[in-house]
């Protein structure tokens, strides 16, 4: 049975408010998320992020210590240099475990990458060495297109790090899809389309616009039998965009009506491992 993952990029200071609002509807619908928080947020607001996130529904895992790139990024600039890279990984893990008192198992990287940490053997070498057993890496299409496939979690053993499992993300950074980051129109989308179903003629109006390219994940993801489905989201874009998180009420009822299976990245990574063992 296919597993909906609901996750959410949690990277300035905008997203405190929007993850209290997120959060009340997570516990109206029982629905389990998780919040990927760098370590600056932390830094700010980690005594709130501690009370919001102390329950059991939320996983509570890495985007990073300051949100800077681990490999050179088209979109979002260069990669920094290693030791930044060590400090990105390593103190970011470290400050979601000391605000939570609880381990943290992954992370995700900031902007995400077409292929993954494929070939990045330092990065991955440092995610090791920080006791990290996944990354959320792979969220982007073909030539760094949108919207990213329904890729399906692997290893890195070819890079020599079988024990770091990468679990991708899908579909469209909400971000982009309703331009809140000003980029404008640009080139995000291949031609001809691998899902011509998933890409609106225009930028998003309406929560209910947001909720209809969701659906096509979601369905295709059941329909296809694939292990998970899980999309990119980020607490100070949805807020931006729908304050009463129409989007999420819709997007979570309708996977309740599918019979989804529900959970974590973490529990993904569970469910992964004894299936592979």
């Amino acid at each position: 049975m296919t597993r909906y993952v609901a996750a959410y990029d949690t990277e300035s200071g905008e997203c405190l408010a929007a993850c209290r609002r997120i959060i009340e509807v997570h516990k109206r619908h029982g629905m389990p998320a998780t919040f990927f928080l760098t370590g600056r947020v932390l830094e700010a607001d980690g005594a709130e992020y501690g009370r919001l996130l102390g329950d059991p529904l939320f996983e509570t895992a890495s985007h990073g210590y300051s949100h800077r790139m681990l490999k050179d990024h088209p979109f979002c600039g260069p990669a920094v240099p290693v030791q930044a890279a060590r400090e990105e990984i390593v103190r970011g893990k470290e400050l979601v475990e000391q605000v939570f008192g609880r381990p943290c198992l992954g992370m995700r990287t900031a902007c995400a990458f077409e292929d993954g940490m494929k070939g990045a053997r330092e990065a991955l070498g440092f995610m090791s060495e920080a006791g990290l057993r996944y990354v959320s890496s792979m969220a982007w299409g073909r030539d760094y297109s949108l919207p990213a496939p329904l890729n399906q979690p692997f290893t890195y053993e070819a890079e020599g790090f079988p024990g770091i499992w990468e679990l991708p993300a899908h579909g469209w950074h909400d971000n982009l899809l309703k331009d809140n980051n000003g980029w404008g129109p640009r080139r995000l989308t291949l031609w001809p389309p691998e899902m011509p179903e998933a890409i609106p003629p225009r930028f998003l109006a309406t929560p209910e616009e947001e909720f209809a390219v969701n659906r096509v994940f979601i369905e295709r993801a059941v329909r296809d039998g694939l292990k998970f489905v899980s999309l990119i989201w980020h607490p100070w874009s949805l807020a931006r965009f729908d304050p009463e998180m129409r989007m999420l009420e819709l997007t979570f009822a309708h996977v309740r009506e599918l019979r989804m299976k529900v959970g974590t990245y973490a529990e993904l990574l569970k469910a992964t491992q004894s299936e592979e063992s």
